[in-house]
């Protein structure tokens, strides 16, 4: 498929805000790519080159396209800089510089998907010396090829920076409405900007979304999802199983108040387990290897060895999938720690066993989702409870089952609440007895108790330069949430709570400076002092109200808000939502 016939679909969605017109022009091209480029197709439509399990990363700077446009425009990268300044869009700089191109190339053949697929995935295995001019050469032979509109695409997905506002729902949608639309007769009128079903049709349409959803929730990868349901309907997408090895989104809480709330939501009995402040591990065994992963799918394994040897040692079967937290404690004491103080572990290279000493966690488990080659995530909660009782070996410490109450009773569950805080959690979480699980869900029969005003979690996508004696640091974050289309809606600015020194040896805090080094590989554009950056890094930030606000593009603007930490397990995608925003909004006001 032609490359250019991809781009008039960015333009398509890229100029509506309306979801359903995006998931409509998305499905009018499902229905026309071969099945040989199906799944490169549905991965450039997410602006993404690998799937979100791979561990492969592109990681190609700013920096690196000015020069990628200057070789392929003749433009000097002086030039570049300053038309990027006057934009702030390094593809609206390749879109303009290629337009004015003073030799345009006469015999340059059509640029085709797998073209431009096949060299942006390239990139991450160009390693060692002169990796970063057979970078450039690699990128700039596609742009010499490339219409001022493909030249536009090209550099926003080599800079993971598509910007046309295709989320989750819309692709899933769109995969319907191209494979089983005619069938359940969805016909999109945009005028109406609705599908038009009746009754029985829209349950029909329903069941089919269910079946779509639960083989992307099982793989995480759209790709072959797309592929199942183009070549076998929805009897390939039911044959689609969980397979350990790759990693699936886990299920989520939504917040209540109390727990008579909680019952209210979940249903009695419940069961109800701590709240800890760790992180989600995902545990596989694969092929007789244990392999970890964060909830943002990163495989972390090699930075806690004596996880994966106390796993290993203490829970049977030949394959499986378990999900858990990983709490740090003080090794004297054994009291559990906040996040912050083990959370440098996760990104740790070198040192490791010394941090594993100065920083060891306790794995918590709470569920199975496979085991053995049977998927349980359509087993009740109580069952899936019940096998990973029989297959775990306790170790104080070490590995533990989550401690949980069983119960129906208000005051016995309130009183678990105040043992789960006195203990050093963050607070309780409440289940559903009989709740399958859903991955990447917060609608599941889960749901969690903090006695504070909830947190967010929110993407860093600008800073200010600082002065005096902030000088030289990227300072003044502004932060954002996650739109109905994924995109990045901006919230507020984030200052405090930020160190102006060193960080502690025991890794009490983060500083302006080691943000700013974060930070500046991920820089897009400049002005003046305010810079723009890829969204990337999560922080975990708190507040003293939600205003409405007409200055922010979410609508809302966070009053005081403050730095608590840095969430290396998330990525973008696990930041709060507008959604979220609205809950906690409507309920301070109550």
């Amino acid at each position: 498929m032609e490359y250019s016939k991809l781009v008039e679909v960015y333009e398509r969605i890229s100029s509506t805000t309306k979801r359903l017109e995006k998931t409509f022009h998305i499905s009018e091209l499902l229905k026309k790519t071969p099945v040989e480029d199906l799944d490169v197709i549905v991965l450039l439509l997410q602006g993404k080159i690998f799937p979100a399990w791979a561990e492969k990363k592109l990681g190609i700077s700013a920096k690196l396209i000015l020069k990628v446009i200057s070789k392929a425009t003749g433009a000097s990268v002086f030039d570049v800089e300053n038309e990027w300044k006057k934009t702030g869009d390094l593809g609206i700089v390749a879109f303009n510089l290629i337009g004015k191109k003073s030799q345009q190339t006469l015999f340059s053949s059509k640029l085709s998907v797998k073209k431009v697929f096949e060299n942006i995935k390239k990139l991450p295995e160009l390693t060692g010396t002169g990796a970063v001019d057979k970078k450039t050469s690699l990128v700039a032979q596609l742009m010499t090829s490339a219409k001022p509109i493909e030249a536009k695409y090209i550099v926003r997905t080599v800079l993971e920076e598509l910007r046309v506002g295709v989320g989750e729902g819309s692709l899933r949608d769109a995969l319907v409405w191209a494979y089983f639309g005619e069938s359940l007769g969805v016909r999109y009128d945009r005028e109406a900007n609705d599908i038009m079903l009746d009754a029985e049709k829209r349950r029909k349409y329903n069941e089919v979304v269910d079946v779509l959803q639960h083989a992307f929730d099982v793989t995480n990868d759209f790709s072959s999802v797309a592929k199942a349901a183009k070549k076998s309907g929805l009897k390939g997408l039911k044959e689609i199983k969980l397979a350990p090895g790759k990693p699936i989104k886990v299920m989520l809480c939504q917040k209540v108040e109390d727990v008579e709330e909680g019952f209210e939501r979940v249903g009695k009995p419940a069961r109800i387990e701590y709240k800890y402040d760790g992180f989600r591990m995902q545990i596989h065994k694969v092929n007789g290897k244990i392999v970890i992963y964060t909830r943002r799918l990163e495989n972390i394994t090699n930075q806690f060895p004596e996880v994966v040897d106390v796993i290993d040692k203490n829970i049977r079967g030949k394959e499986f999938i378990i999900d858990g937290e990983a709490v740090g404690y003080e090794p004297k004491s054994g009291r559990y720690l906040p996040f912050q103080n083990v959370s440098q572990r996760i990104k740790r290279k070198y040192g490791i066993d010394e941090m594993a000493k100065q920083f060891p966690v306790e794995i918590n488990l709470f569920d199975v989702l496979y085991h053995d080659g049977k998927s349980l995530v359509k087993e009740s909660l109580d069952k899936r409870r019940e096998i990973l009782e029989k297959i775990t070996k306790q170790s104080s410490k070490k590995l533990v089952i989550a401690k949980v109450d069983y119960t129906d009773d208000v005051k016995e569950a309130e009183k678990f609440y105040k043992e789960a805080l006195k203990a050093g959690n963050e607070g309780i979480i409440m289940k559903r007895h009989d709740s399958v699980y859903r991955p990447g869900s917060r609608v599941g029969g889960w749901v969690k108790i903090k006695p504070v005003m909830e947190s967010l979690d929110v993407v860093i996508t600008g800073a200010e330069w600082g002065h005096g004696k902030r000088s030289g640091w990227l300072t003044s974050l502004t932060v954002s949430i996650i739109g109905d289309n994924g995109e990045m809606l901006e919230i507020g600015k984030v200052g405090t709570g930020i160190k102006e020194l060193e960080e502690s040896a025991t890794g009490g805090g983060i500083t302006f400076e080691s943000l700013t080094n974060m930070l500046k590989p991920l820089i897009i554009s400049e002005k003046g002092k305010e810079v723009a950056v890829k969204p990337e890094i999560v922080i975990e930030v708190n507040y003293e109200e939600i205003q409405k606000s007409p200055t922010y593009a979410s609508g809302f603007a966070l009053r005081f808000p403050r730095f608590i930490c840095l969430r290396d397990d998330k990525g973008k995608e696990d930041a709060s939502t507008l959604n979220i925003v609205k809950e906690f909004f409507s309920k301070q006001r109550k």
